[in-house]
């Protein structure tokens, strides 16, 4: 009875391996990982909004409409309760992709207007800001296109056949990705210089809504 029970076992095993159980196991541990990196950079960005905004409002008063764009896009971005779960739904997924994707285009016109303000270079704390956001922006980019390489294998390993059935069987579903109109864009993150700029008077950017 013994033997015929390890030969079950082995028997089993082997078919777990065979047909791709392992695989999709290991496939999905990376995705997670991936995902887990991509939620601590974002949040870090959120995280340093605040003092962004703070930094700079003394000196780009004339440029409330775009202050207030960016701390409306970060309040929506940080709304949404991003957990690890949040891949398992495709619907949240795209919403908080969506809300992330507002903050990237705040911050971004943010810039363009701060360049203008050359003063800004001799405030207390302003470089280390902006290298910490520069860096930040980087790490963002290169866990994204890991996440988005991970999800990529994992996706495949799921539709292809034989390893779908084993994972209609076990409950793997296709994972949601990162969609980009241009996949370039996964690996520059946006622009934050705060290079030196000719000293003009700043015009008035008005809000396009």
């Amino acid at each position: 009875m013994q033997a015929i029970r390890v030969v079950a076992v082995l028997l089993l095993a082997s078919l777990f391996t065979g047909c791709g159980y392992n695989t999709l196991q290991s496939q999905d541990e990376q995705v997670k990982s991936a995902w887990s990196e991509v939620l601590n950079q974002y949040q870090r960005r959120a995280d340093l909004v605040p003092n962004l905004v703070n930094t700079v409002k003394g000196a780009v008063q004339a440029e409330k409409d775009i202050l207030e764009s960016v701390v409306n896009a970060r309040a929506k971005a940080t709304s949404i309760q991003a957990t690890p779960e949040l891949i398992n739904n495709p619907a949240a997924f795209q919403q908080w992709q969506a809300a992330q994707g507002e903050l990237s285009s705040a911050l971004s016109r943010l810039m363009v207007v701060v360049e203008r303000y050359p003063e800004l270079k001799s405030i207390s704390g302003f470089d280390d800001l902006r290298a910490q956001l520069e860096g930040t922006e980087n790490r963002i980019a290169v866990a994204r296109k890991r996440y988005i390489d991970s999800v990529q294998t994992y996706n495949t390993t799921v539709r292809q056949f034989p390893t779908n059935l084993t994972a209609k069987m076990f409950g793997h579903k296709v994972k949601p990705n990162f969609s980009v109109e241009n996949e370039a864009e996964i690996s520059r993150p946006p622009s934050v210089d705060f290079g030196t700029q000719p000293t003009t008077t700043p015009p008035r950017v008005e809000s396009t809504g």
